[in-house]
């Protein structure tokens, strides 16, 4: 290892260290204390709103410079309409139950010996994401709501919104008397590769970011890493699809953003209504500036758009490109999603129930839609408040992760002079396992 590499590694590890004494502070504050932190935090942004979009215009004029990728670019853009509503957001953290301290479980194992089962916060997590500096906002504030400290790593393309963002939220913690190194950022390459070793300091490891980005950090850490890689998202039109209908849900779920990750990248039409469905929907979509592949059979009614190939069905564009299958029937549209999809969220249109909870019920992601938008898949449009990422995992948290998904659990005994060895033997007195209320 390198001296530089060493230095590194060393200012980590002092920046981790207060960022858990910070974090022990805020697991002990009340509610409302903590609420009260949230809407300092508000305030202080809005009183830094022209720094913070004076920021951000830097960055994307560096960004437009360097050429950055279309879909990270619509990421990167936090005007003064989109942090007023982050900034929204921040407050309506405020209103959600805090997590922490909530009893699961109250059960008495014999009189006088009670069992319980608390919330509590996770500790420090390691936030890792390109582009979307208005993840900073979200991230923070349910880091603070849910009583864990939080390291920052933003992409270098975001690196002055990043750092006008936590400076701001730095001074609200500040201006209630908490410690601001409850929230860190780190603004380097060589951070990222520290901050993945540092398992005995950092809890949960959250990327955002690409397919290849989310599976670097899965391959260069021990921390437990919650996360999704792509956002391959499906709509499947059924024969009973009202078109009226699945032609609005279609364009929201393609064009309303199409760099985000709950956005379609594949459109499934059952052959006994492709002649039908498939102008109806292209001339919706094309209006939108869409450009369409098909397969064979698609391109038989759409015969002047391009063909898909096999690697179209496996490919997140994250901008206005669809491809287009005909499929059998719905359990063929299934097989389609389980093996092409990444378990994010994938939709039916359809009039019939019977179809649709056959499909809900077969398909295997976190979020399975029936005739409305992919892009409700979201911790905000969920009431989560705001989220810290969307987990396409099977155990959970699963799906948009909020609040909830920031607190793990710990097993409280409290008895008086009770032993094991009462409960054992020949003569072992029975325990009562009787739930308390």
């Amino acid at each position: 290892m390198s001296v530089s590499s060493v230095a590194v590694e060393n200012s980590l590890v002092a920046i981790a260290t207060s960022t858990r004494q910070a974090a022990r502070t805020l697991a002990s504050l009340s509610t409302q204390q903590k609420n009260e932190a949230i809407e300092a935090i508000a305030q202080a942004l809005e009183a830094a709103a022209a720094d913070i979009t004076v920021a951000n215009e830097d960055d994307l004029k560096a960004a437009l410079d360097d050429k950055l990728a279309k879909p990270l670019y619509g990421r990167l853009k936090l005007d003064a309409v989109k942090l007023k509503g982050a900034i929204k957001g921040v407050r309506d953290v405020a209103k959600l139950p805090d997590p922490a301290g909530a009893v699961q479980i109250h059960r008495e194992l014999d009189n006088g010996l009670e069992l319980k089962r608390i919330a509590c916060p996770l500790g420090v997590l390691g936030i890792i994401f390109e582009s979307r500096p208005d993840a900073v906002m979200q991230i923070s504030t349910l880091a603070v709501k849910s009583g864990n400290g939080v390291i920052l790593k933003g992409g270098k393309e975001a690196v002055r919104s990043c750092q006008a963002l936590v400076k701001a939220i730095r001074q609200g913690l500040t201006n209630v008397g908490l410690d601001p190194n409850a929230v860190q950022l780190l603004t380097t390459r060589e951070e990222t590769r520290a901050l993945l070793e540092l398992d005995s300091y950092v809890d949960l490891i959250i990327p955002r970011g690409s397919n290849a980005f989310v599976r670097f950090v899965q391959e260069n850490t021990r921390i437990p890493v919650l996360g999704h890689a792509d956002g391959i998202c499906h709509l499947y039109v059924d024969v009973a699809a009202d078109l009226e209908k699945t032609a609005k849900i279609a364009v929201d779920a393609k064009v309303g953003y199409p760099s985000a990750c709950n956005a379609i990248e594949t459109l499934l039409v059952h052959k006994d209504i492709a002649v039908q469905a498939l102008p109806v929907l292209a001339e919706a979509l094309r209006k939108e500036g869409v450009k369409l592949l098909g397969d064979d059979a698609t391109r038989q009614v759409l015969t002047d758009i391009q063909a898909a190939t096999e690697s179209d069905w496996s490919t997140e564009y994250s901008d206005l490109i669809l491809a287009i299958r005909v499929v059998d029937s719905v359990d063929a549209a299934i097989d389609h999603i389980n093996t092409y999809g990444s378990r994010h969220t994938d939709a039916i249109a359809t009039e019939d129930q019977a179809t649709a909870n056959r499909f809900m019920a077969q398909v295997d992601a976190a979020g399975v839609y029936h005739n409305c938008s992919t892009r409700f898949a979201d911790g905000f449009r969920y009431g989560f408040g705001a989220e810290v990422g969307i987990s396409t995992q099977k155990m959970p948290p699963r799906g948009p992760v909020g609040l909830e998904g920031l607190v793990t659990y710990k097993y409280q005994v409290g008895g008086n002079g009770h032993v094991v060895a009462t409960y054992s033997g020949e003569n072992a007195k029975p325990f009562t396992h009787r739930d308390l209320a």
